[in-house]
């Protein structure tokens, strides 16, 4: 198993709005920036095939601040497109927090990371006990009608409770910095609660979720 001390300490950074990335998750990502095309390139030549995603924390001024707290994911699929970018999936790793930024020749932005806090993150799928299933599910029927929404109930039912939370909170049109705040969730119980005071928040008229991002 993986161990946060086999991770390595600089890694390069994405940020991208409104993209949520959790460990054991995949994200499908469409890179055709030369930068980021540069930053695939430097990291399939690693043994890690790291990228970590980080939001930029739109509550402070300046286009280059980042939230503190973001996911490594290590690039497990990709082709190419016709236009020259690449379609890849990032297979969730472990969060982290950023420390200093590199300074170097990369167009792509590199940080120092710590991974202590995060242990949960390379052991094996987290439970939630006292999930409500039948409750969780009652409420996502309500939400998803409202918001004009499909999905395979069928595998919803059957998904197990971390795959089911992770993947709400990865698909569902929430804001960025409800996202953030589902990522930095310490728990899947905690992250589960948020789950539902957003959904619940939603329903009362405090955002108009329409589409799947």
């Amino acid at each position: 198993m993986t161990k946060h001390k086999d991770l390595p300490s600089v890694i390069p950074i994405f940020p991208l709005s409104g993209a949520l990335l959790l460990p054991r998750a995949q994200l499908p990502l469409h890179l055709f920036e030369p930068r980021y095309l540069a930053m695939l390139d430097d990291a399939l030549k690693t043994d890690a095939r790291m990228i970590g995603m980080v939001q930029p924390n739109e509550a402070v001024d300046g286009d280059d601040v980042l939230h503190t707290i973001g996911c490594a994911g290590r690039v497990t699929a990709m082709s190419e497109t016709e236009s020259g970018g690449y379609m890849i999936t990032l297979s969730g790793v472990s969060r982290f927090r950023i420390g200093e930024e590199v300074d170097g020749f990369t167009p792509y932005r590199r940080a120092c990371v710590d991974w202590n806090g995060f242990e949960d993150d390379l052991g094996e799928e987290q439970l939630d006990p006292d999930m409500n299933r039948a409750a969780l599910m009652a409420l996502l029927e309500r939400f998803f009608e409202e918001a004009d929404l499909s999905t395979d109930w069928g595998s919803m039912n059957e998904a197990e409770p971390e795959t089911l939370i992770n993947s709400l909170s990865m698909l569902c049109p929430f804001e960025p910095e409800e996202r953030q705040a589902l990522l930095e969730a310490e728990t899947l119980p905690a992250r589960r609660e948020m789950l539902v005071t957003l959904i619940e928040y939603a329903l009362h008229g405090g955002n108009e979720h329409k589409v799947m991002q």
